[in-house]
């Protein structure tokens, strides 16, 4: 896969068919009819550690924090330990773009407010 890219099929560099594992991402979830608003907290917390550890991307610890970040709101029990642990490896600097990051992603990516069921009574 090429750094940069969307990494999706049909992108130049990006590898599909045969032994090559899918990259797995927040577009990739939409994608697959999960939606920004159905993701759990579970698949953010995933993102994370495949950031962090670099598993079919490459290491960014401010992306890992990002994801980490995203996965605490939605109610990930270890996300934020993770958050914190790999805060302990950034800069302030880098901390501040991470956190950027996700009220930026947050911002475009808004949940649909609940629509409350309709009371249907019949008229007395």
């Amino acid at each position: 896969m090429v750094a940069g890219k969307d990494n999706r099929p049909g992108d130049p560099g990006v590898k599909t068919g045969g032994d090559t594992m899918a990259r797995f991402d927040r577009d990739g979830l939409a994608a697959a009819g999960t939606g920004p608003v159905q993701a759990s907290g579970e698949a953010y917390y995933e993102l994370g550690m495949m950031y962090a550890s670099g598993r079919e991307v490459p290491v960014d610890l401010i992306t890992a924090h990002k994801w980490f970040n995203i996965a605490a709101m939605k109610g990930h029990g270890e996300a934020a330990q993770l958050r914190r642990e790999v805060a302990a490896e950034m800069t302030d600097a880098e901390i501040g773009q991470a956190q950027r990051a996700a009220r930026d992603w947050l911002k475009t990516h808004p949940e649909p407010a609940v629509q409350q069921p309709l009371d249907l009574r019949a008229a007395a």
